[in-house]
């Protein structure tokens, strides 16, 4: 094609726009001359470019008149628009209670609620099986739900129940594994109208902890809300239709096994047609609706129509039951071994003291509290009162879009209503690709071979950012300085942050300067942001096709930047990049990039401590090197045009350059230590030790080996790097050895997470000195008639000594077997199949 077949606009985007007013608007003779000249095609150098650049230069007549943005204007304009949606977020996300309620009669009260819980987490960490969580902290709670009895309303009915059940289940969970537990305690409220309930709704928590943790947020303030929950429901004067179920279980720590008990067990499970489950992530903050159903969209529907101040995102939904966060509740419990839909709620702020002895009551907010007993009060009394809970088998089918708007309210939607929204969408963005990309070449000039080039540049330009985050968090992994930012998360946005942005608009700075030399500023930036729409709207597709309800973001990152773009063509074809089409073009970029914004504050509030205790086989740099530089992609993708529409951008990369250069220096000297004490905001390191004493037997039921020792884990990437310097006894040369023929290489984990901690010590120590010895018995061997043993073993207590069966290289377990007990002189019967 020659350059004088064009037409006469097309001419303009190949020279680089027409000069306004006057005379200026012909070209200077010279570069006449030089248009004309045949072009190369291809992404290598045709399209309207040559080789050489015009005499006009960078920046002169080649550019266009008044359309080149000034760098220093455009990245501070850029930065300060991004300040000033996070800070808006930020204050929503600071704004727990938008309206008081606490002290009004028939309203929920957190003061009381926490009386509750600072009395609950006075008793001390309570692990399954101790005299704190079996005698102390029921009795406790007895007592307050007898009090809550006397003041309760004529109108209502209480009934309480003390459950002790025994039992086993196996399950998938990290791994997959069989639990069995004896004798565990829940403690069941059930509120009805005078004359009984057919049907019922179930709210649930766990009064139990880990052990060393006061457990406040987990889950001891769920509980807390609960009991002022009753107390308001059953003061009320407003009849209830139907029954409200709490229950209080006593082992959820030691893998769900008290939720099991009730609602395999327990003659009131019957009853119950959804269910309310409370539990935690983090300390304090919002309680986040996490998981729904499965599918029954109505009840999604009641929590929009009754929670007071939502908080609810399908987006974290699906991520949880992706399996990607190594944790589970007692939602799966209810849904898989009951059959019940339900809501998951979890306190997600904090996450970095979850399951630490910093877990105290005074971390947590008086208005966190009021904001969950006001919500759960309100949904529950909504469902207690609804005419779906009794005929909820007839609203089962199908899933619901959901999310809150800064907390302000909730929009929902059928998922298969959303799945038109979504191809609507989708058909706005191909009417207005189509129309551009299917027009005759001679309106068009190059128009789709500068698409395709420069969607491939964009994708370059992502995958060569991703590739060098990725291979600066390698090293800083290798050198042992992983989790440099886990006490300062600024720290990784200065690294791997800046360092993305920086390559993204190095590679479109080289095509600017290399490609598309003597191409309008303003044809450029056109086409730039029709890649970015072209990206998003196949992300929408394919979100939508594989079922997700989250494509509900691509949709918003699609129709209102091409409604944006819409409404400011015409001025930005007449004036170019000027302060009106800026301001116009970030406006209507508002929603998509605050709801993002909002987004990516939970993904890094949840997943920035999960990292901390993650274990020691998974690099917690590179996985967040690589959620950073995927955020980044994606709040860079409309500003891309900008690189094309700016004069330069040379100081920008030099100052990200620059700020990457000098984080990265100090991160590999070590400037950043990753924890910290700090009373106020502390971020400890989390070690697990246990003084066990081993036994091994032989598949005849004989002792074959038999040991003691300190086992020791660190729960983070670091191992003992930062521990060996003060304790020089903990070092490789006590590295476990892992007993390849025992089921876990041979030690007591509490949960079976042996394949993400695999580099654990075993210093070793005098034996365990229990008042009561343990028994451990081989009753009896059957071979099966599928080719495998049956081993059934006889157990009595249930103490720091670890029994291991110690098979042949040819035996390989099922599943792994846990035994926890509560009651230390039971004697428990459980068998173990070997193939």
């Amino acid at each position: 094609m020659e350059w004088g077949s064009e037409s006469a606009a097309v001419r303009r985007h190949r020279v680089g726009g027409e000069r306004r007013d006057g005379p200026a608007a012909a070209p200077p003779p010279e570069r006449e001359a030089r248009a004309q000249e045949p072009l190369v095609d291809g992404c290598g150098g045709g399209g309207g470019r040559t080789r050489k650049r015009s005499l006009g230069g960078s920046g002169g007549a080649s550019r266009g008149a008044g359309t080149g943005l000034s760098e220093a204007r455009a990245a501070l304009g850029l930065a300060l628009y991004l300040l000033a949606l996070r800070t808006l977020v930020q204050l929503s996300l600071q704004q727990l209670v938008l309206r008081g309620t606490a002290g009004h009669h028939g309203e929920f009260d957190a003061l009381q609620a926490r009386d509750y819980l600072e009395h609950i987490t006075s008793i001390g960490p309570r692990t399954t099986g101790s005299p704190e969580n079996e005698i102390l902290t029921v009795h406790y709670l007895l007592e307050q739900i007898k009090l809550i009895e006397v003041q309760s309303n004529r109108l209502h009915k209480i009934s309480v129940d003390v459950q002790r059940p025994t039992g086993s289940f196996s399950i998938d969970f990290l791994g997959g594994f069989t639990s069995y537990y004896d004798n565990i305690t829940n403690v069941v409220v059930k509120l009805e109208p005078r004359d009984g309930a057919q049907h019922a709704v179930l709210a649930n928590c766990h009064f139990d902890s880990v052990a060393n943790s006061p457990g406040a947020s987990d889950d001891a303030v769920s509980c807390s809300v609960m009991l002022e929950v009753l107390r308001v429901l059953s003061t009320s004067s407003e009849a209830l239709h139907h029954a409200v179920i709490f229950l209080f279980n006593g082992a959820e720590e030691n893998v769900l096994q008290a939720s099991h008990g009730f609602i395999t067990q327990h003659p009131w499970a019957s009853l119950i047609r959804a269910f309310i489950n409370l539990e935690a992530a983090g300390v304090g903050g919002k309680e986040l609706v996490f998981q729904t159903g499965p599918e029954n969209p109505w009840l999604v529907q009641a929590y929009v129509s009754a929670a007071k101040h939502p908080f609810a995102s399908v987006v974290a939904q699906e991520v949880f039951q992706s399996g990607i966060i190594p944790s589970d509740t007692d939602f799966r419990i209810y849904r898989d071994f009951g059959n019940i839909p339900g809501i998951d709620l979890a306190f997600i702020e904090n996450g970095y003291i979850y399951h630490t002895k910093y877990d105290t009551a005074d971390r947590i907010l008086t208005d966190s509290i009021q904001r969950a007993g006001d919500n759960i009060l309100a949904v529950l009394k909504h469902l207690a009162t609804s005419d779906m809970l009794a005929a909820a088998s007839k609203y089962r089918h199908g899933n619901m879009v959901f999310f809150d708007v800064l907390g302000l309210f909730v929009i929902a939607y059928p998922s298969r209503i959303g799945s038109i929204i979504n191809y609507m969408v989708v058909m706005g963005v191909i009417l207005y690709l189509g129309k551009k990309l299917l027009q005759p070449k001679h309106k068009t000039g190059n128009y789709k071979k500068d698409f395709l080039c420069g969607l491939g540049i964009t994708l370059i330009s992502w995958f060569t950012s991703l590739v060098t985050v990725l291979i600066i968090a390698v090293f800083i992994s290798l050198i042992g300085q992983s989790l440099s930012w886990y006490n300062h998360f600024y720290v990784s946005v200065c690294l791997y942050g800046t360092a993305t942005v920086a390559k993204i608009i190095f590679i479109h700075t080289l095509a600017k300067r290399f490609y598309y030399m003597n191409v309008s500023d303003q044809y450029l930036g056109e086409v730039f942001f029709d890649i970015a729409l072209f990206v998003h709207c196949c992300s929408l597709v394919t979100l939508t096709y594989q079922g997700l309800c989250s494509a509900f973001i691509s949709a918003v990152w699609v129709a209102f930047p091409l409604l944006t773009k819409l409404c400011v063509h015409k001025d930005f074809k007449q004036h170019g990049a000027q302060g009106k089409f800026i301001a116009f073009y970030l406006l209507g970029m508002f929603i998509p990039y605050l709801y993002a914004l909002y987004l990516i504050w939970a993904v890094f509030e949840m997943f920035t401590p999960i990292l901390g205790r993650s274990g020691s086989e998974i690099p917690p740099d590179v996985v967040l090197a690589s959620i950073l530089a995927g955020c980044t992609m994606i709040l860079s993708s409309y500003f891309i045009n900008f690189i094309y529409l700016a004069k330069s951008t040379k100081k920008t990369m030099l100052t990200l350059t620059l700020v990457c250069a000098i984080t990265f220096l100090l991160v590999c000297s070590g400037t950043f230590f990753p924890y910290s004490s700090n009373p106020a905001n502390p971020k400890p390191k989390r070690v697990f030790l246990q003084h066990v004493t081993r036994t091994f037997h032989d598949l005849e039921g004989n002792a074959v080996k038999r040991d003691s020792g300190i086992w020791i884990n660190g729960f983070d990437y670091t191992g003992m790097s930062h521990i060996t310097p003060h304790i020089p006894e903990i070092n490789d040369s006590i590295r476990a050895h892992c007993e390849e023929n025992a089921p876990l290489c041979g030690f007591p984990w509490y949960l079976p997470v042996h394949f993400l901690i695999r580099k654990n010590w075993y210093l070793p120590a005098p034996e365990v000195s229990p008042r009561n010895p343990a028994h451990f018995q081989l009753i009896s061997k059957e071979q099966t008639p599928w080719d495998s043993i049956k081993l059934t073993f006889e157990a009595t207590a249930c103490l720091p000594i670890l029994q291991i069966l110690d098979l042949p290289a040819s035996t390989i377990m099922t599943k792994p077997y846990v035994l926890l007990c509560s009651s230390p002189q039971r004697v428990n019967t459980f068998s173990v199949v070997s193939w």
